[in-house]
């Protein structure tokens, strides 16, 4: 069963993989849901980047790559600006077999055995919250229980958010998501604003100086409590982690809740109770668990008013200017105007959106969400990944269109069923981050897969990144990519088959040229979908589940639209042929129209894919 369509939403790895450097060459409603939800705001965008700045454009190659001029996959060097080597296969097994404590367990035990001195915490001058990857004000756990402890001690809320160049590189984040952040943020400050509620906002260039900035500012405003929403990877949960430990040693009680996931994570167990490796099985327990929890889809109110002081108090912080990108995230002026065209940001833009997506389309999402002409998906990858909509606002107001929902999540009409469970996806990769840490350490679920010698083609690379591979629906989908910054989740899977199976190229180098384009960047959800489609994830499928390009395009694209939208070069070739120009008489025309012929024979690098996942998986089961 194909799986991660809508989910496919899509961090590269925290330890993330250097690629091989390439040449030149590569270069709708209802009133339950409604009561929760934000009034209408015009979008708007934070101040322009310098004039001064060159603009490096996001489809240009990635100027960190480097080689160590081997030629096996698991020789690919790590960027050792901010990680070390890479993980052997047996520090995974170490994690696998329990041998070695994983990060989320640890944040969970420091939060467990401080809870009782960080509950004898008086409030300070104010609570502050600090914002990451949940720019919302409605339905936002940490920042709802911030405001509630400030308006129950009557001191003010106090907001933060840092920009973090190194994070950035590290973590791999596109120039496209930075800048759909920060217009997002620019309406987080307005909301807060008309609140009374500051936000503090800065640039931080040295990553590893970021706790140590949450509590200056924490001291300095005399605030006793800080909250914050957990993220998931290694790095931010080793992060919080030392938060919550320093924090304490200054009497300041620094609190991370579970907002991202619907289900925290570790709450689901199998019959042996251990994780689940499996979506359909794990999907049942996490409906299951939510019809005996209805809690947890329970909508959190947005922050109450400052007390009016609060405006003189922090009026520095009111002054202060929104940060511009930094240097290494600038967007091009054309590109900037075309991302805020195609993706207005913001709640309340997320919010108009997947109201509309449900009154008008969720019915038909079961028949149509794999034809990527149609556009009947819902697009909404780019606000849950920023925050600036919630999981839990989605499955509740799919929820709310048919009352079979109330007892069971997977009893409604096809439409919203399916669509649930597509959203569900996004909650099984956190999961599989939590209790298998290694994926966010440049190593695949099935870290033998490491052993797979890949090929190192850079013209080959080129092809597939420039959308010149000579099969015109996996070049359609990365001419979509590259334009505007997302891509049908059909077409996902199909190139991301492609560049492995086909192309023999390493996954990772995929996974990571996703990332620097996605405008819905999100490091579970594309980790899980490359190690889908690359057989090396967690997926009960053997390795012989290879896409066959012109077989997908055939029967997703049948009339050719997409393929035409994205490959004017072939607007002309009529019927069939669309599909295989080279193989079916249009040639000619193909070629004239300079397209180019298919740069790999299919069946042919379907047997050598075969082979060689047979010879490592086969050794290494």
């Amino acid at each position: 069963m194909l799986r991660c369509r809508e989910s496919f939403i899509t961090r590269t790895p925290l330890l993330f993989l250097q690629a091989v450097r390439f040449s030149a060459t590569c270069s709708r409603t209802s009133h339950r849901f409604l009561h929760v939800m934000p009034p209408k705001r015009k979008a708007i965008s934070p101040s322009p980047p310098s004039k001064r700045i060159k603009a490096e454009s996001p489809t240009s190659p990635p100027n960190d790559v480097k080689s160590n001029g081997a030629e096996d996959s698991d020789d690919i060097v790590i960027d050792r600006r901010f990680y070390p080597a890479e993980l052997s296969i047996a520090r995974c097994a170490e994690y696998t077999d329990n041998k070695r404590p994983r990060p989320m367990a640890q944040l969970n035990a420091a939060l467990s055995s401080t809870a009782a001195k960080r509950a004898e915490i008086k409030p300070g001058k104010c609570v502050v919250h600090w914002f990451k990857r949940d720019l919302r004000l409605h339905d936002n756990r940490a920042l709802a229980l911030a405001s509630n402890m400030a308006h129950k001690a009557g001191i003010p809320l106090v907001c933060m958010f840092f920009v973090s160049p190194q994070d950035y590189e590290a973590h791999v984040v596109s120039p496209r998501k930075v800048d759909f952040e920060l217009r997002s943020l620019a309406i987080v400050k307005a909301d807060l604003e008309e609140l009374g509620i500051p936000l503090y906002t800065t640039t931080i260039e040295d990553r590893t100086l970021v706790p140590k900035h949450v509590m200056e500012k924490a001291k300095a405003w005399g605030a006793k409590h800080v909250t914050c929403n957990i993220e998931y990877e290694v790095d931010e949960l080793r992060r919080e982690t030392k938060l919550v430990q320093s924090c304490l040693k200054e009497g300041i009680d620094f609190n991370a809740l579970h907002d991202d996931a619907v289900v925290p994570p570790g709450a689901l167990k199998s019959g042996s109770g251990s994780q689940y490796a499996v979506y359909t099985p794990w999907y049942k327990s996490w409906a299951k668990h939510l019809a005996a929890h209805p809690h947890l889809l329970a909508a959190s109110d947005p922050p109450a008013p400052n007390p009016a002081e609060a405006k003189e108090i922090f009026r520095e912080i009111f002054a202060l200017p929104l940060p511009e990108a930094p240097l290494n995230k600038i967007l091009a002026k054309d590109e900037k105007e075309r991302m805020a065209s195609l993706y207005p940001a913001g709640e309340h833009e997320a919010v108009a959106r997947l109201e509309r997506f449900v009154e008008e389309r969720i019915s038909k999402y079961k028949d149509t969400r794999d034809l990527p002409a149609l556009h009947n998906t819902s697009i909404l990858s780019i606000h849950f990944s920023a925050g600036t909509l919630s999981a839990r606002a989605a499955v509740r107001l799919a929820q709310a269109s048919s009352p079979k929902f109330k007892t069971d999540l997977t009893a409604g009409p096809q439409g919203p069923t399916v669509w649930i469970s597509e959203v569900a996806w996004r909650d099984f990769y956190k999961h599989v981050l939590c209790h298998w840490p290694y994926v966010c350490m440049s190593k695949a679920f099935k870290p033998s897969t490491s052993l797979i010698k890949w090929d190192y083609n850079p013209k080959l690379f080129a092809a597939w990144r420039e959308g010149r591979t000579g099969f015109p629906f996996v070049d359609a989908a990365m001419r979509q990519l590259a334009h505007t910054g997302w891509m049908h989740n059909r077409a996902r899977m199909v190139v991301a088959s492609f560049l492995a199976k086909d192309l023999l190229l390493d996954w990772r180098l995929g996974e990571r040229y996703f990332m620097l384009q996605l405008v819905d960047g999100d490091f579970g959800s594309n980790n899980g979908g490359w190690g889908f489609s690359a057989s090396v994830g967690v997926d009960p499928q053997p390795y012989f589940r290879i896409f066959n390009p012109l077989l997908q395009s055939e029967k997703f694209d049948a009339d050719g639209s997409y393929i035409r939208k994205w490959v004017p070069e072939l607007a002309g070739v009529e019927g069939k042929a669309i599909h295989d120009p080279y193989g079916r008489g249009a040639g000619a025309k193909a070629k004239k129209a300079g397209y180019p012929p298919p740069c790999v024979v299919h069946k042919e690098m379907r047997e050598k894919a075969l082979q060689r996942y047979k010879d490592v998986l086969k050794a290494n089961p």
